[in-house]
Parts: structure tokens; C-alpha cells; sequence
């Protein structure tokens, strides 16, 4: 097709490598632990560290991702900078309060949310923000995947990656899935319960369909986590608001359509 790019001229980079977007965000989050400023990675990067032996999904052109708090938003726009980052003052001016936007010295765009990701639904990472060092936890990191109505193959192929090679359990002094916040999120929201179980009940049969998305010799079967995780939200404790939500069901899209902030 005339004007298609040609994937040989853009090659997926040697993981590692200068060129590997890991390299710059780890560069980044390890460099904001060493200064004090809570800065932490999430999206298909920060899977790739909690996920070391699990085949990289690589792309040159992919973003970084990150989360930092409310209340140190003004130091980690100010880390950015001194690391050589360039801001988008005019965006960060008009949305800083939720939302920030940086170009890393490779030229790399970074999307700093702050507190919360919004899209089909809002995930506040607050209550769990610092339990690992340099990424948002593993289930904030699986919810914010698993909240997408509309599942893209690379969306489904980090849930692949999460439920292939994390345990599930109560919240442990090793990274895992934490069933008790797994619960929590979905048992006080039915448009959240609704999306998250849809989506788990989709996987097998992406799975089957694309044999690819799961990789042998991980420490676990994605298909039998994503039923756990079914029959977790099935069990979870519902508040009264679910309840009322779950009266009306399907008949009011219980979603957000969210759409690309322009920079």
C-alpha cells in the first residue's frame, strides 16, 4: 500500500540496548528512588520488569509510561527536567493536576499520570503506590489492563504475561497479584466487576485463537489464573452502590469512551 511503512526500516531494538525503552524508563525510576521522588513506571514496561524471564514485547516507538502522587507532582515535573526531560508547558499548565507530559532526552514521549489512571474506569494507585520500588504494583499494573473494554493484542498480551508469571494471593513481601485489592477494586464497583469479568472470560478463547500470547515454561497456566480471578470477583464482598449498579445492568453503559489528549 503506497505510504505504508516499512517495519525493516524501524527494527524491534536488542532488549537492553540504548535504543530499548526499557533502558531509558529504568534510567529514569531508578534515578528518582536515588533522589527521593516517588516516580514509578506502569503500562507494558513496568510489566517487562516485574516479568524479567518472559519473552519482551519490544517496540522502538513505545512510550514511558509513569504514575507519580498529588503531592509530589511539583518535584517529580522538577526531577524530569534536571534529568534533561523537556515538558510540555502549555499541556502541564492546563492539566498538571492529573496528568503530565515530557519528552525524555531520547526523544521518547512520557505520560506522567498523577494519582489515578482514567480511561474506561478510574484506578486510583494511592493505597498501593509504594509497595514496589521502581513500578506500580503487580494488580494496579493487571486492573489497568483488564479495565479496557476493548482489548488491543498488546493490552491482552501483557494480561498474558502478569497471569503467566505471578502468583496470586494476599499482598506478601514478594510481587504478586493481590487478591485482597483484586477484591476490593471490583466488590465496590459493578462497571468495574463488569469490564474486569468480561475480559477474563474472553481469555481462553484469545488464547486458542492466538496460540503466541502464552509462552511454555512459565511458573504459571494463564487460563487457570484467569479463572481464580473470575471466581475471586464472583466471591468478593459487594457494597450497597454495586448492588444499585447491578440492579440496572447493561441497560446504561456502565464505561467511559476515552479519548487521546492531544499534546
Amino acid at each position: 500500500m503506497a505510504g505504508q511503512a516499512n517495519p525493516a526500516a524501524h527494527p524491534a531494538p536488542a532488549p537492553g540496548s540504548p535504543e530499548d525503552p526499557l533502558t531509558d524508563a529504568l534510567w529514569l525510576v531508578r534515578g528518582a528512588e536515588q533522589a527521593g521522588v516517588g516516580l514509578k513506571l506502569l503500562g507494558g514496561l513496568a510489566v517487562r520488569v516485574v516479568c524479567p524471564d518472559y519473552p519482551p514485547r519490544l517496540r522502538r516507538d513505545q512510550d514511558i509510561d509513569l504514575i507519580c502522587l498529588s503531592k509530589q507532582r511539583k518535584n517529580a515535573a522538577a526531577y524530569l527536567e534536571r534529568t534533561g526531560c523537556q515538558p510540555d508547558r502549555r499541556f502541564n499548565n492546563l492539566n498538571g493536576d492529573r496528568q503530565m507530559y515530557f519528552n525524555a532526552p531520547s526523544g521518547r514521549p512520557i505520560d506522567v499520570m498523577v494519582d489515578r489512571l482514567t480511561m474506561c474506569h478510574t484506578l486510583d494507585f494511592r493505597p498501593s503506590f509504594h509497595r514496589l520500588p521502581h513500578t506500580v504494583d503487580v494488580v494496579d499494573m493487571l486492573l489497568s489492563k483488564l479495565q479496557i473494554v476493548e482489548l488491543n493484542a498488546k493490552d491482552a498480551r501483557d494480561i498474558v504475561q502478569l497471569l503467566s508469571c505471578m502468583p496470586i494471593g494476599p499482598a506478601g513481601a514478594a510481587p504478586g497479584i493481590d487478591s485482597e485489592r483484586f477484591c476490593q477494586v471490583l466488590g465496590a464497583d459493578w462497571g468495574w466487576w463488569r469490564t474486569v469479568t468480561g475480559n477474563l472470560d474472553k481469555l481462553p478463547g484469545l488464547i486458542a485463537a492466538n496460540p503466541t500470547l502464552a509462552q511454555p515454561g512459565m511458573p504459571f497456566d494463564p487460563v487457570s489464573q484467569a479463572a481464580r480471578l473470575r471466581q475471586l470477583a464472583d466471591d468478593a464482598p459487594k457494597t450497597m452502590k454495586w448492588k444499585v449498579r447491578a440492579s440496572i445492568g447493561e441497560k446504561a453503559r456502565w464505561y467511559e469512551l476515552p479519548e487521546e489528549v492531544a499534546h
